[in-house]
């Protein structure tokens, strides 16, 4: 068990996950299965009982040692980018980071790579006016739940994929 803890913990100082997932992207994208037109942003809290880098007290769980991951993915749930940050980092926070971490792919057409998705949907914790503008100045639509004004209900037709992706 120690023998696979340090290798992992070895191949993640050396970003050898990242160039995996950049991999997995770039062979996605030339088999035309990335769906840029829409994407999905959440996230979740887990408990740390084993500390690390990325812990902070949890609020959701009466202040016990958490992490969170945060996720961005295109339409069909394929994970575009991903961030570990400690519990009580606010989800508005990491929208800037995940949408400027997704690596450049190649479409197999003409022109830049994509960067990122067309539209974004979120859930009220990016209910920011500066995460909007965010959007905005990455060109980027988004639909984002308004806090007091919209049922949760609606916007889970698009955003059920980021769910799933990250209870797989």
């Amino acid at each position: 068990g120690v023998t696979c803890w340090r290798r992992l913990r070895e191949w993640q100082r050396r970003g050898v996950w990242r160039k995996l997932h950049r991999a997995m992207l770039d062979r996605l994208a030339e088999a035309d299965k990335l769906d840029w037109s829409r994407g999905a942003l959440d996230s979740r809290s887990l408990p740390a009982k084993g500390g690390g880098r990325d812990v902070g007290p949890n609020p959701t769980d009466k202040g016990k040692p958490g992490s969170k991951h945060h996720v961005l993915t295109d339409r069909h749930g394929t994970p575009l980018a991903a961030a570990v940050t400690a519990a009580n980092v606010h989800d508005s926070r990491m929208l800037e980071p995940l949408l400027d971490a997704v690596a450049p792919v190649r479409t197999g057409r003409r022109g830049r790579p994509r960067r990122r998705p067309e539209k974004l949907h979120a859930d009220k914790g990016y209910d920011y006016r500066r995460c909007r503008d965010a959007c905005v100045v990455r060109g980027i639509r988004h639909r984002i739940a308004r806090k007091g004004v919209e049922s949760k209900t609606r916007l889970g037709r698009h955003r059920w994929v980021v769910e799933r992706t990250m209870a797989w």
